[in-house]
């Protein structure tokens, strides 16, 4: 193997592994809560904060990734994330209830960081194969939220719900020593900021199609992460059921994460695909809401189509909708942080409605009218954008 290919393995091989670092903090913590609470004497609202707490800092710290990108280029920027991530992990499962709300807070901003400068990293490294390394990304992620949240119940059962936490960290340290010799030697880059860039971006209307979309998306995706074994459990199907239903659903996301980008980068307009993997989506949840234990592995299938197309798709649209790695990250920012705070109130929404009217139905139906908005969203943000419009939204 030359030179030159090794080291584009090895560049390869650090995206993804910086990719699949991007969940497992935040899936892993829902299987050890019973231990953490237990340990830490929290009652359920208190050991629900500690998801919801990184949840938002993926909303609310997003905008701080263009700064650090402007002031220290995209690569170093994901290598203080990753580090930052680790310390963070490892932070919240030393002793004591203040380090685990600190530790998850250190750990949510450094993957809202990440998440936020990702989609540039794919345009300023693989600007010809931008549909690929979306789908290897997407995939990741999920990937990465479905191994974290497999393996921690044994892990903790060997060692105790610190180390099996705190394990996240030796996965996100070695993806920044992968990393690592990605960053280019040199003086740091320093982007001026034009007078103005948000303003104009904030302006047009396909930044908010964008986010629309990613924030509808984004808050069914939770909304079902939340619930769905719960709404399974409660209509008749045993407990072990509801998990493999859950991680069905997760492993169908990771094939149509992967090919879907693949596909709809080839395209002039993404509108059909956006439509057509909402419309699978809605479809899944109709059928949870209607008939949910008479075909339960039928719906999760569909509605992993659904959600890993559609999640896949908004990363994609956002790489393609900004000409340069700077604009993307401009415009992802912008996205992710509408996206995030809206998904955070998903569960809470959706948990309200069935205290209030006592069982699913409603509930669902709430899911499944929001995908009916996202088809809207959809359609709008997949169309593609006339150049001169492009260059207007996010000019350097």
């Amino acid at each position: 193997m030359n030179r030159k290919v090794f080291s584009r393995v090895l560049l390869v091989a650090a995206f993804t592994l910086a990719a699949l670092n991007l969940r497992p903090a935040i899936a892993t913590v829902s299987p050890l809560l019973p231990e953490i609470r237990a340990d830490l004497g929290l009652d359920a609202a208190a050991g629900g904060a500690i998801t919801s707490v990184m949840v938002l800092c993926l909303g609310v710290l997003s905008p701080v990734a263009p700064v650090l990108v402007r002031r220290f280029g995209l690569d170093r920027t994901l290598l203080i994330a990753l580090l930052v991530l680790a310390g963070g992990v490892t932070l919240r499962s030393v002793d004591g209830v203040l380090a685990l709300y600190v530790g998850s807070a250190v750990a949510g901003t450094a993957i809202a960081i990440a998440n936020v400068i990702m989609p540039g990293v794919v345009k300023e490294r693989f600007p010809t194969r931008v549909g690929l390394f979306t789908g290897v990304y997407t995939s990741a992620l999920v990937a990465g939220a479905s191994a974290g949240a497999a393996v921690m119940v044994p892990l903790a059962e060997q060692t105790g719900w610190r180390v099996a936490a705190g394990s996240a960290a030796v996965l996100a340290f070695l993806a920044a020593v992968l990393w690592f010799p990605q960053v280019e030697r040199g003086p740091w880059p320093v982007t001026p900021v034009e007078p103005g860039r948000y303003r104009r971006l904030l302006g047009r209307p396909v930044t908010w199609f964008v986010t629309g979309f990613f924030a509808v998306q984004s808050m069914t995706f939770y909304l079902m992460l939340a619930w769905l074994p719960t709404v399974f459990r409660d209509a008749g199907l045993p407990a072990a059921d509801a998990g493999n239903l859950l991680a069905l659903t997760n492993a169908v996301q990771i094939g149509s994460t992967l090919l879907m980008p693949q596909i709809a980068a080839r395209a002039r307009t993404q509108a059909p695909h956006a439509v057509i993997a909402t419309l699978t989506t809605l479809a899944g949840f109709a059928g949870v809401m209607l008939a949910p234990t008479t075909a339960p592995w039928l719906w999760m299938v569909v509605l992993g189509l659904g959600q890993g197309s559609t999640i896949s798709l908004a990363l994609l649209i956002i790489t393609l909708r900004a000409p340069d790695p700077e604009s993307v990250t401009a415009l992802s920012a912008v996205a992710q942080t509408v996206a995030y705070v809206f998904a955070a109130a998903g569960p809470m929404l959706i948990g309200a409605i069935h205290e209030a009217t006592g069982g699913w139905t409603v509930p669902l139906g709430v899911a499944v009218g929001l995908s009916g908005v996202q088809v809207i969203f959809a359609y709008l943000a997949g169309r593609p954008v006339r150049e001169s419009a492009r260059r207007v939204v996010v000019s350097p």
